[in-house]
């Protein structure tokens, strides 16, 4: 049940998207359940695909579990809609699609940058130990022609003081 608190915040922002879509109408915002109640069904759905991908995503908030939830909330919540006797024409399936994917993904790339800043690794990346090492190394060594590298790696190192020291 690690998901119900991503579940959470997203079945808010679901919520708050019928709301101001309401408003937006001017029909009155205290009606958003019904425009919320497909959307929300669609949700938990959607939380329940994520969460039995065979290839699934790890952790509720990341971008990945957002992306499958984002895209069967949008797709199963417009056929519920339609299927209750709703409409759903095309300027709503835009505005709905770019709107929750806005609150679904957003919300959790937000919590990525958050988390890399505070030093914890992505959670869509996986993480090898020495892997920064390895790519820094890599990419100095690109920087240096073979022969020079070659010479440099068998020339004795030199002391200042001394003069060459062996290796």
């Amino acid at each position: 049940m690690r998901f119900v608190p991503a579940f959470i915040v997203d079945a808010v922002l679901v919520l708050v998207f019928a709301v101001i879509g309401r408003a937006s109408h001017g029909e009155s915002p205290g009606g958003f359940l019904v425009t919320a109640w497909p959307f929300l069904v669609a949700l938990l759905v959607g939380h329940v695909v994520a969460a039995l991908l065979p290839a699934r995503p790890r952790r509720p908030w990341s971008l990945v579990w957002g992306a499958v939830v984002w895209a069967v909330t949008v797709a199963g919540g417009l056929l519920l809609r339609v299927a209750a006797g709703d409409t759903a024409q095309i300027a709503f399936i835009i505005v709905t699609t770019l709107v929750l994917g806005v609150f679904l993904v957003g919300w959790r790339a937000v919590a990525a940058v958050l988390r890399r800043r505070a030093g914890r690794p992505s959670d869509n990346s996986p993480v090898h130990e020495g892997s920064a090492d390895v790519a820094d190394d890599e990419s100095a060594d690109d920087a240096v022609p073979d022969e020079e590298r070659s010479q440099a790696e068998s020339a004795p190192e030199t002391d200042p003081e001394t003069g060459p020291q062996p290796r």
